[in-house]
Order: structure tokens, then sequence, then C-alpha cells
């Protein structure tokens, strides 16, 4: 059996399981929303994107593509906060290993927030060109 984040063993199953894990997401979605300023400039991007990716694409595909690359952004925001969470959980102090797993996390969101402009890009030009 697995462990519950309280560290209590978890029995749960089918409905009761997804309730739970339901209930452990909404509150990481608080958590983040609370703490991390480039989270909730972030997740206001990807609101306003939906209705741009529906202008924008000219085809199912395209607006989708649109509309996860900020999501992938997101993902990858949460990823890294994360791993800035189980750092700072780990102690205060300086430490090599602690910057760079931090800075890592930084690259990985800069990396999908150049991914995303790409593929904006693209579809742009597709649409300008086309």
């Amino acid at each position: 059996m697995g462990q519950e984040m309280d560290g209590k063993p978890h029995d749960l199953r089918g409905l009761a399981r997804l309730r739970a894990a339901l209930r452990n997401s909404l509150a990481g979605l608080r958590d983040i929303w609370r703490g991390e300023e480039a989270f909730r400039i972030e997740a206001v991007i990807f609101a306003l994107s939906i209705p741009a990716a529906i202008w924008l694409g000219e085809s199912a595909l395209s607006v989708a593509a649109l509309i996860v690359s900020v999501l992938m952004l997101l993902i990858v925001e949460i990823l890294n906060s994360a791993i800035e969470a189980v750092v700072d959980r780990i102690g205060p102090e300086r430490h090599e290993l602690s910057r760079i797993a931090k800075d890592l996390g930084s690259l990985a969101v800069l990396l999908a927030a150049l991914a995303a402009g790409l593929i904006w890009l693209a579809v742009l030009w597709d649409r300008i060109a086309g």
C-alpha cells in the first residue's frame, strides 16, 4: 500500500480514490495560486490564449497546439514550483546541488515558454502568409 501525504495508509479505490486525488489537486492549485506570482501570470495568459487560439487557428489541430503549448508552460511551472518546495524543505542553507536543481527547473520553464512562443509564431505566420 502507498502512503498519503500525512503518512496515513490509504485503501481508497474507485471513485473515493478519484475524489481524494481531485481534492489534493485542488489543494495544489490553491497553494500555487497563493504562492507563485509567475503561475498566476501564466494562468491569466492561458485563459486569454483560449479565445485567441480559437480566433487564430485555422484548424482544430492548430487551435489545440496553441492551447496545449500554453498549458504545457503551466505544467512545467507547477513542476518547477514543486522542485523549489522540495529544495526549500531540505533546508535554508546554500548548497550547489540545490542551486542546480532550482536553476534546471527555471530553465525548463524558459524552454517551455520558448516552445509555446515558437508554436504561436508559426501559427501566426501561417495565418498571415497563407
